[in-house]
């Protein structure tokens, strides 16, 4: 896979459009430490397992910001999180992404 221009210079996650401390700070609880490590993530599986390890239900958001994540992190390309609602909602619609507890 070719990587962008964009991709290659980011360094952090922190320089992700939609990662602030919150989400830094569940990335981090996930043993995700590099945009790298991201980028062949499962926002599902995110999702599935912070609620896990936090034993609580998430906001179903946080879906939509770790699919907005893991697109930049491995197309390079920043999109806002709700650009992702939409997927979540029809994800959830057909019962694949649901809360773990």
């Amino acid at each position: 896979m070719r990587r962008s221009p964009n991709r290659e210079s980011m360094k952090q996650l922190s320089d992700l459009k939609n990662v602030g401390k919150a989400t830094l700070e569940d990335l981090h609880l996930l043993n995700i430490h590099s945009v790298e490590e991201l980028s062949n993530r499962d926002p599902t599986a995110l999702f599935h397992e912070l609620e896990k390890r936090t034993q609580t239900k998430q906001d179903p958001c946080v879906w939509d910001v770790f699919a907005a994540i893991i697109h930049e992190a491995s197309t390079g390309e920043p999109t806002a999180w709700w650009e992702w609602t939409t997927k979540r909602k029809a994800l959830q619609k057909k019962g694949l992404l649901n809360h773990v507890q």
